[in-house]
């Protein structure tokens, strides 16, 4: 008998002041058996990051949702779709192959990775030359220790605030904080 995904619920309220986006999200998110909490705070910090791409993208007549991630390789964790259907930004959490950014950037107009974990810098020393010739592709790398602080964060129904300023996403609770800070790796 197949494991099931555990549902937690988020209302995360978004304070973007790098693009002017101040917004309420009520979010489910599956977190599958084989995905860990860290993996899917990862993803629910990715949507605090590009949130405000429904409007700065596709001037709101868009949807950012979670995709099946793990359960389905060519489905991605965040997606960006238009009104058409478009896919205008892919993101992956991780540290995917190139193969998967290769078939992710012939399905979108855009593709976001952001990796972590301490394996991080090895896996991007591997595929930095394999990507070299990708021009829809942004990686970014998350620290590992404020990416593992995440899981304080986690409870199967949240209720978090998300800051974005200058390029670093604070997020917490009542009780916590965790900071983040994207490194661009290209």
């Amino acid at each position: 008998m197949a494991l099931k995904s555990t549902i937690y619920k988020a209302v995360l309220d978004i304070s973007d002041i790098d693009h002017g986006h101040y917004a309420q999200h009520s979010l489910t998110l599956a977190c599958h058996p084989s995905e860990t909490e860290e993996r899917m705070m990862v993803r629910l910090a990715a949507y605090g990051l590009n949130a405000h791409t429904v409007h700065t993208v596709c001037q709101g007549n868009a949807s950012l949702s979670f995709g099946a991630g793990l359960s389905d390789p060519d489905d991605p964790d965040l997606r960006l779709a238009d009104y058409t259907g478009r896919t205008r930004l892919w993101i992956e959490v991780g540290q995917p192959d190139e193969r998967a950014l290769t078939r992710a950037s012939s399905r979108a107009d855009r593709v976001c990775v952001y990796a972590f974990s301490a394996s991080a810098d090895v896996w991007w020393s591997l595929i930095e030359p394999k990507l070299s010739r990708q021009s829809k592709l942004e990686l970014w790398r998350l620290p590992s220790d404020d990416t593992r602080r995440l899981c304080t964060l986690a409870a199967r129904s949240m209720s978090l605030q998300a800051t974005l300023q200058e390029g670093v996403l604070m997020m917490g609770n009542a009780s916590e904080l965790v900071t983040l800070e994207p490194e661009r790796l290209m």
